[in-house]
């Protein structure tokens, strides 16, 4: 038997996650699966050297009998057929409650890019779904002593767990000297305590899977459910997997994602923000043709993105697969006219996304869930999905997808500006153990702090200028970052900024922005740097 190590405090109710059970079981995932996982990490640095040297990508003609072939994925369980309106949000006992009370058919119970993975995050996590799944959760607020409880009624959210990506891993469960695979242990540990139990509701094992760039990636985890489903005595196909395109290798791969998948498939979603900062990264050295402008200007209707979610759709419908749209992150403020606002953005990019044949899209705010619904009520009506519309009008080629260069807008000084605000208030909340943000009233994961991170790196080493005239540099982001630094520190108050990790949350933002060599995942540096 494969030993692991727990070398962490012990958290209250540990032992009931980390049992000598659970622990043989993730010790055999990683005797399986790591060395696989560890080569396919060697290949995604071997292709992004090829990307640089090329700056082009194209679809496989290895795989091109893949894509002409004539195959589904196995059909939709009855608990997935409708998805109109999916929340999201990290695995803390409040927002467990929330999300499963938010009147959404689904939650994307988080413990990747919403969840900054401390170990007690990471096995409260685990304990939230746990006791929900047998309804035992409640959470009552310290602060303003109000209980949080489930709804009696059976009708709550479906969860979708999304267990980390391949590059993290988990520190604090060991092997001998090698850390376990974070997708590893969340997913672990998540079908181990709760697989069976899933199973014979109805209602799961159900997962997203995040960050994947090739379809040999998703054949690996096809890899797992198999040996984890046999381990277990669950039926083959019992486990369903929703893969998040948040890659622009994987935008190439679609198809053949879901084939390797297709027994345990269950759709694809749209991730625009990691999108986009998988498209810096890549092509972060490939010149102005590849600049992205401010964040803020770059809108699902750019030609780019519509080719990405175009073809996206027209995949999940030819092969028997649902279409999950992007998120709406706006927070419901208190001031009327940021709502009607920002609500009116939200149903209009709902509607597109109905309209263009997405049968669900995602909200982080219960509040936004009937905005969602309405769009797509609209077009579904009482049908579960519209997989019927196969979209084969849709022809995306490979230039359609690197379109890049095609828009207007260019970067400004006020993006510059923002991308700092932003890259640091995320970091400074990440730092200390919150992976879902509020940050001028949206609702912001790791992938708001990558593209802006990425972006100004990219402004850099591409000799941008901006609509002001100047030049950005890397003394320049200095001395604009300064003056950002000292409007945060004004707004928080002195009380507030020295001891809240500001300064250190800052200088990890200048790091990644500023070194010349580029960090792949900027979480790579921050986990160790959490407590």
């Amino acid at each position: 038997m494969t030993v692991v190590t727990v070398d962490a405090p012990s958290l209250d109710r540990q032992e009931e996650i980390l049992t000598d059970e659970a622990l043989a079981f993730l010790g055999e995932l990683h005797r399986r699966f790591t060395p696989r996982r560890d080569e396919l990490l060697v290949r995604r640095a071997e292709r992004r050297a090829e990307i640089a040297r090329t700056s082009r990508l194209d679809f496989l003609p290895e795989t091109a009998a893949v894509r002409e072939g004539d195959w589904r994925v196995a059909p939709t369980p009855e608990a997935l057929l409708d998805r109109r309106v999916e929340i999201t949000g990290p695995t803390d006992r409040k927002m467990t409650v929330n999300a499963l009370n938010s009147g959404a058919r689904v939650w994307l119970a988080d413990f990747e890019d919403a969840l900054a993975p401390t170990w007690a995050n990471v096995v409260g996590g685990q304990l939230s779904l746990a006791d929900a799944f047998r309804r035992r959760i409640d959470f009552t607020d310290p602060t303003s002593g109000k209980r949080y409880a489930l709804r009696p009624d059976p009708e709550l959210a479906v969860v979708v767990a999304r267990p980390r990506g391949w590059h993290l891993n988990e520190r604090h469960l060991r092997v001998g000297d090698e850390a376990i695979p974070g997708a590893l242990v969340d997913f672990g540990l998540f079908l181990f305590h709760n697989g069976r139990l899933l199973a014979e509701q109805g209602r799961g094992p159900y997962l997203y899977l995040a960050k994947l760039e090739s379809h040999l990636e998703a054949r690996l985890w096809n890899e797992v459910f198999v040996f984890a489903q046999e381990a277990l005595g669950l039926p083959q196909g019992t486990i369903r997997a929703t893969v998040l395109i948040e890659t622009i290798t994987a935008a190439f791969e679609m198809e053949e994602i879901l084939h390797e998948l297709r027994d345990h498939a269950a759709g694809l979603n749209a991730g625009r923000w990691d999108y986009l900062f998988s498209i810096v990264k890549n092509f972060r050295d490939a010149g102005q043709e590849f600049v992205l402008p401010d964040r803020n200007a770059v809108t699902m209707t750019a030609p780019f993105m519509r080719a990405y979610t175009e073809l996206l759709v027209r995949t999940c419908h030819k092969r028997g697969a649902h279409a999950i749209g992007g998120m709406a992150a706006f927070i419901p403020s208190r001031d009327r006219r940021v709502n009607e606002t920002a609500f009116a953005k939200v149903r209009a990019d709902k509607e597109r996304e109905a309209g263009d044949g997405f049968d669900g899209s995602w909200v982080a705010h219960p509040g936004l869930v009937p905005v969602a619904a309405e769009a797509f009520d609209a077009v579904l009506g009482d049908r579960p999905h519209q997989k019927d519309r196969l979209r084969e009008e849709v022809r995306v080629s490979a230039a359609d997808l690197l379109a890049v260069g095609s828009l207007d807008a260019r970067p400004t000084f006020e993006g510059l500006g923002n991308a700092v605000q932003v890259g640091t208030r995320y970091l400074q909340a990440w730092l200390s153990g919150r992976g879902a943000v509020a940050v001028f009233d949206l609702m912001e994961d790791v992938a708001t702090a990558e593209i802006s991170r990425s972006q100004i790196w990219q402004w850099i080493n591409a000799g941008v200028v901006l609509d002001n005239g100047d030049l950005v540099t890397r003394d320049y982001v200095r001395r604009v970052a300064a003056d950002q630094l000292v409007a945060i520190r004004e707004e928080v108050g002195e009380d507030e900024f020295f001891p809240g990790g500001w300064e250190r949350a800052f200088e990890l933002l200048m790091r990644l922005a500023l070194d010349e060599e580029y960090v792949d995942f900027l979480t790579l540096l921050a986990y160790e740097m959490l407590d």
